[in-house]
């Protein structure tokens, strides 16, 4: 048995391939698949509750949640006027929006085709009727009987580089299912689509548009992780970009939750190229770090223009990890999940990121390294990455992008923006202000 083998055969059966388990370990497979998703369910529900627990946390910004009206609480009812085409095309949606002088006024949208769908629902490309600006229209199933989390979350949040939600309503089919309308800003491009150009053309993405989506990246997430959330799901398809100005937007909210410590939470999260050790590991007590090694990742792939952990399944991935940063070890490994007690791992040896990530510059590995890194109280921050030597050249004010065009903002911080830095980072972090 080779090593890779040996490290597979100590995993739990959930994280190997069907084809490699034995009958009782399908069954077991599927057993935990179905807690997963009733664990999800229930988490789901009583997303109200961990938010007021969440509200208990030093630092955490989210209480204001706590002072939203019953008024504020409500989902605006909407109605379907017409169904489209099997494309998406065609379907007319019309709710009413409220005024500022506590009048409403009716809405109308019409949607163009779909632009994204999965087991969450469907993403619709759409134009309002009334003022032909384009929306994006995330539609998804909704029990009544819970709040929606991703909806509490996103109504909590604003900034430069998070979608906006412009407002939200639920429709009811004929039988009798109850669907949820996040209206979203419409962003065409993501990250994932502008490296995908890059490698085709068999080019390196420019350094310079490296550091900035990964500076924003950062700013996003120093945003969430300061009111306690945790995204889960970081990945280059959940990064929208404005091509016009490279401003960035994170996007998709559905895996997002309030983490709040001692509460449990289900590891079988994050899509699998992006899915921190601990996760693999089998951690339900983890932290906003499982991000920035998703982040990590995301860098390593604009540079390498390709996945740096590509596992075909839970236990690939982590072979994927151990090839490149060697085997953990046992302190690594409690640190991830103090509740995994099998140490017997084949032993590799760390790889140079030097040699992975030829023609880039020091500061870039060093920060990669920064992110990926077993232990997850280890890992650098979102706001401490902002800080980071990579991204001096955007502090230094050059203030154009490689084909002449103003930057996007970068240093418009909004008030308590940066209150989790210290004295030190502060500073640096102003700079260019």
């Amino acid at each position: 048995m080779g090593s890779m083998d040996r490290l597979k055969s100590h995993l739990p059966a959930s994280f190997r391939k069907t084809g490699e388990m034995s009958g009782a370990e399908k069954a077991e497979c599927a057993k935990d698949k179905r807690h997963c998703h009733q664990r999800a369910q229930s988490l789901a529900g009583t997303a109200a509750n961990t938010i007021s627990a969440a509200t208990n946390m030093k630092n955490l910004s989210i209480r204001d949640v706590r002072n939203q009206t019953e008024q504020n609480e409500r989902v605006a009812e909407g109605k379907v006027r017409a169904k489209g085409n099997a494309k998406g095309h065609g379907v007319v949606l019309e709710t009413a929006v409220r005024t500022g002088e506590g009048g409403s006024h009716t809405v109308t949208y019409t949607t163009e085709k779909v632009v994204g769908n999965g087991s969450f629902g469907v993403v619709y490309k759409a134009s309002c009727v009334e003022t032909g600006q384009t929306v994006a229209i995330k539609k998804v199933l909704q029990d009544r009987r819970f709040k929606n989390r991703e909806l509490q979350i996103m109504r909590l949040l604003q900034h430069p580089n998070i979608v906006c939600l412009r407002h939200c309503f639920a429709t009811r089919d004929e039988e009798g299912e109850t669907y949820l309308h996040l209206v979203l800003d419409y962003i065409p491009e993501t990250v994932y689509r502008i490296g995908r150009h890059y490698v085709k053309n068999a080019v390196k993405m420019p350094m310079l548009y490296i550091k900035l989506y990964m500076y924003q990246i950062c700013r996003a997430l120093a945003h969430l992780h300061k009111m306690g959330i945790c995204h889960r799901d970081i990945k280059p398809q959940n990064l929208l970009v404005n091509m016009e100005t490279h401003q960035l937007m994170l996007c998709d909210f559905g895996s997002a939750k309030v983490l709040v410590k001692g509460e449990p939470n289900i590891s079988y999260i994050c899509s699998r190229y992006y899915r921190a050790p601990e996760l693999i590991f089998g951690a339900t007590e983890y932290t906003t770090a499982i991000d920035m090694w998703s982040t990590g990742c995301v860098m390593a792939e604009l540079m390498i223009g390709q996945p740096m952990f590509p596992g075909e399944s839970g236990i690939d991935q982590l072979v994927e990890i151990v090839k490149v940063l060697g085997t953990p070890t046992r302190e690594q490994i409690i640190s991830m999940n103090p509740n995994y007690t099998e140490f017997k791992f084949p032993q590799l040896k760390t790889q140079s990121l030097h040699k992975m990530f030829k023609k880039v510059p020091a500061e870039a590995v060093d920060l990669v390294a920064q992110f990926l890194t077993y232990t997850p109280s280890d890992r650098i921050t979102a706001v401490a990455a902002m800080a980071h030597p990579f991204f001096d050249e955007l502090r230094q004010g050059c203030g154009t992008l490689p084909d002449g065009l103003p930057m996007p903002p970068l240093f418009n911080w909004l008030p308590g923006e940066l209150d989790r830095a210290g004295p030190e980072l502060r500073a640096r972090l102003r700079c260019a202000s």
